[in-house]
């Protein structure tokens, strides 16, 4: 099957670009214990889990090992709270999405 066909994709539309970063967003999902921890972190999973879908396609994974590695990639993200090291300053959100899931994907 074609990765880049929109089946595949976590919400199934055809949306695997990164939007603009709304850093109150992610300031919001970083504070866990705050009240709009878990609706932001919705919104980012949301903005996020297709580009992050496709770019775990592209690496050659088959449409349910990328559901899987981009499940544990938010599962960790939030478990380990690494939203709390990001900062605007320190680069673009999607270079640490995309290193992150590196990682993550590495490792499972």
């Amino acid at each position: 099957m074609d990765p880049d066909s929109a089946e595949l994709t976590p919400t199934k539309k055809r949306d695997d670009q990164f939007t603009t970063t709304h850093w109150s967003v992610v300031l919001d999902a970083a504070d866990l214990t705050s009240p709009t921890a878990q609706a932001a972190l919705g919104e980012l999973y949301q903005s996020y889990s297709c580009p992050l879908y496709g770019f775990v396609r592209r690496q050659g994974h088959s449409e349910h090992d990328a559901q899987d590695l981009l499940h544990d990639f938010f599962r960790t993200l939030i478990a380990k709270n690494y939203l709390k090291s990001v900062t605007s300053e320190r680069g673009r959100f999607r270079s640490f999405l995309l290193g992150e899931n590196k990682k993550t994907a590495s490792v499972a």
